[in-house]
């Protein structure tokens, strides 16, 4: 018997996955049945997960918190042309 799980992602991270695993030969159904058999076989999630380090949790304050964010751009050639300043 087999059972039918549901999930909701955004549009973005469904149609990502969708051509990743296309590329890669599989359906998403498939894909997500591996990663439920890699967990049951492994004890726990099949890849390590880490705690963020000291300037990753203060970046996702600063940006939960709307400080230290780069400048709204018109347009992507500003955006580009202020990174490649950055270097």
């Amino acid at each position: 018997m087999s059972k039918t799980i549901q999930l909701r992602v955004d549009d973005f991270l469904k149609s990502a996955a969708d051509d990743l695993f296309t590329s890669l030969g599989l359906d998403t159904s498939t894909a997500i049945r591996i990663f439920l058999t890699m967990a049951v076989e492994t004890g726990g999630l099949p890849f390590e997960v880490k705690i963020p380090n000291a300037s990753l949790k203060q970046a996702m304050d600063d940006v939960l918190n709307k400080r230290n964010l780069s400048k709204p751009y018109t347009n992507a050639k500003e955006a580009i042309n202020a990174m490649l300043e950055d270097e």
